[in-house]
């Protein structure tokens, strides 16, 4: 026998002591927790709820070491090794654990539901949550813990704003000085606001990414194309002539116009027009081929019908996994092909999910728009179009990712890619002229202005892929005309055009820097413009040359689509002092946003977007087109043999998996909780 605590203990009477030390210190443990417990049983008012939160968070970072009883006798061990003292830790180590858990439950949901009030009282877009600058901030405020003072209205207002703004301008000066070195891009984004005005977004783009200049309100000078030239040219002396390779604009007659005259003023430069609006173009005019306009058409009835009552949504996402029906694209007929794609992908679960006996037994499939439902998913034609429909716009939304692609710049691309694209067509129709003419008549028309562009040729010569790849490049006379035209205008003097042609002959037989394994094995994977920055030291006025041509963009506008923030620059009149503000907001924001896409896009499809429009003819269930809104017909569920589909899945599954980029992306699009 020995003596504990003023008690007589005997090996037999020790797990009854042990018990009472474990319970008295558990009651301790759960008076520090009163505050987290009484929290779960009853509502408190917000000043007691912030301090449960503090709390909490106090007890949080508290050390676990301080909180774990010490132990004061040794117990025997049993045949697991541990003493019946250790058991008893580990016990109440587990309880704590639980209790804690609870109580950061309970925590976090009182912080979502502060933010999420914050969001609705204010009427703040919800997409803003997707931003990293929204997660940055969150992140901050919880690293900094308790007693944070929040800023100010006159903080916000001058000395945050004026930090902000000194950031985002010492954050563009890389873009400055690459324009300097190797040229930039003029990227005009024109659009009309509600006020019927027409607005430009002036950007520039380099390797570095896009940055934004101005908004201006051009009305006054889109009468006629020598006023736009007139507001082109302004543009091109503020960012300097001597810096700017092209400018591009859209593509239309007064467009056209002014770019020609600019190019005849600036001899130095480039007028390119917008290569996606020309494959939008296309995607739209093959979008009214009769076949394809009657897909989309049902495709719009059957999402719209399955968004609009949570039954239905709720079942898809059950038999889908939680996979989202509608995926959104920068243009309008972008989200068509991604839609639809998503649709062929998800074929054989949206037919188990309408032949279930859950879909079949709910009231749904028995009103006329559930049956309508039902026959269009059940309807082997409805699937057959959609294989044609993908055919006809696959290769050409693989073109609009090449000409969007920000990481990777077109130039040395454009000129291949839609050549390549016809291909793909002709081969998905197996060489069926009948099948693909107005597919073509179509492309062909819409591209003709970025015909026979020098800039192209020149991208596409000094494409290492490309020209290595194929030997029979320097002996095409369209090709090399393009690079020699291209040469006499980019470059201003005559010496140094001819310091560049001389090099030509150490880039085409490969020597020097451009013969060793590395550049070899990179000729393919690397960035074409970043090729030349590591490997064209042996030709190194070519090596300039070279990087300013293929570190040239081919579109002309940002990710930016919700226009409000701009037309608040043009509204109304403001004092100077209040207008300037205004336009250094807009400036952060859009630079802020644009460098958070330039960073995100080597990991998401360029002609992705992540905002959510719910207004997107495709969750309405209703396609709208020259003032006239479509019903669907009656359609009915015709009968077609399985082996006949499983030859359609084979044949199209090639055209709807795109090898760049892949289609799991989170089921966050809608969020994972139910439509009520």
């Amino acid at each position: 026998m020995y003596t504990m605590g003023g008690f007589n203990a005997c090996e037999e009477g020790l797990p009854k002591l042990c018990k009472k030390v474990a319970e008295k210190k558990m009651k301790k443990k759960m008076a520090d927790a009163d505050v987290c417990t009484a929290g779960l049983l009853q509502e408190y008012d917000d000043e007691e709820e912030m301090q449960a939160i503090v709390n909490f968070g106090r007890r949080k970072r508290a050390a676990w070491s301080s909180d774990t009883p010490a132990t004061v006798f040794k117990a025997k061990k049993g045949k697991s090794g541990k003493g019946l003292t250790d058991s008893l830790q580990l016990g109440n180590a587990e309880r704590q654990t639980s209790v804690d858990d609870a109580c950061e439950e309970e925590a976090r949901a009182r912080v979502m539901q502060y933010i999420a009030r914050f969001f609705y009282t204010n009427g703040i877009d919800l997409n803003v949550v997707r931003s990293e600058s929204f997660k940055l901030m969150v992140e901050a405020i919880g690293s900094y813990g308790p007693n944070l003072k929040v800023p100010s209205y006159r903080e916000l207002r001058d000395p945050l704003f004026q930090k902000e703004l000194k950031e985002t301008k010492e954050m563009l000066k890389g873009h400055m000085e690459e324009w300097s070195k190797f040229g930039c891009s003029i990227m005009v984004d024109a659009w009309t606001d509600k006020k019927n005005r027409t607005l430009i977004n002036l950007m520039v783009n380099c390797l570095f990414g896009t940055m934004f200049v101005k908004s201006v309100d051009a009305s006054a000078y889109m009468k006629t194309g020598d006023k736009l030239f007139l507001l082109l040219d302004t543009f091109v002396e503020e960012i300097g002539e001597k810096n700017v390779v092209q400018v591009i604009t859209d593509n239309n007659s007064k467009y056209e116009l002014a770019g020609k005259l600019l190019q005849v003023k600036r001899t130095n430069l480039y007028w390119t027009p917008r290569a996606p609006r020309s494959v939008d173009l296309m995607l739209e005019d093959i979008g009214r081929i009769p076949r394809v306009k009657r897909t989309i058409q049902r495709g719009i009835s059957l999402v719209g019908f399955i968004y609009s009552y949570s039954s239905s949504f709720n079942m898809v996402r059950k038999f889908t996994k939680k996979r989202e029906l509608v995926r959104y694209g920068v243009t309008r007929f972008a989200t068509t092909f991604l839609t639809l794609q998503r649709l062929y992908k998800q074929k054989d679960n949206l037919k188990k999910m309408f032949n279930s006996d859950e879909w079949l037994s709910s009231n749904r499939s028995k009103d006329a728009k559930g049956k309508r439902a039902t026959n269009i998913v059940l309807m082997a034609r409805f699937w057959k179009d959609v294989v044609y429909s993908l055919k006809a716009m696959g290769p050409l939304a693989h073109v609009l990712r090449v000409v969007c692609n920000e990481k990777n710049p077109a130039m040395g691309y454009i000129y291949q890619v839609m050549d390549r694209a016809k291909e793909a067509i002709q081969q998905s129709f197996h060489g069926n002229e009948v099948e693909y003419k107005d597919i073509f008549a179509i492309i062909d028309k819409r591209w003709e202005c970025h015909r026979h562009n020098p800039l192209h040729a020149a991208g596409y010569f000094l494409n290492p892929k490309f020209f290595y790849g194929k030997s029979q490049i320097k002996n095409d006379p369209e090709v090399m005309m393009g690079l020699y035209k291209c040469m006499e205008r980019l470059i201003p003097t005559d010496e140094g055009a001819d310091k560049v042609t001389s090099e030509l002959a150490v880039y085409m037989r490969a020597e020097g820097i451009f013969s060793c394994k590395l550049a070899i094995r990179h000729r393919v994977t690397l960035n074409p413009a970043e090729w030349w920055r590591r490997y064209g030291l042996s030709a190194p006025n070519l090596q300039a040359f070279a990087i300013k041509v293929l570190s040239l963009t081919c579109h002309a506008y940002g990710r930016e689509r919700s226009w409000n923030t701009f037309e608040n620059i043009h509204f109304k009149k403001r004092s100077k002092l209040e207008q300037k503000k205004l336009e250094d907001l807009v400036f952060i924001k859009y630079n802020q946003d644009l460098k958070e896409s330039v960073d995100k896009c080597h990991v998401t499809d360029p002609i992705l977007l992540n905002d959510i429009d719910y207004c997107n003819e495709w969750l309405v269930g209703e396609m709208s087109e020259d003032g006239e809104t479509y019903r669907e017909e009656e359609v009915t569920h015709d009968e077609e043999s399985e082996e006949e589909e499983e030859e359609e899945d084979e044949e199209i599954y090639k055209y709807i998996n795109d090898e760049n980029y892949n289609d799991e992306e989170s089921s966050e699009d809608l969020g994972d909780n139910e439509l009520d």
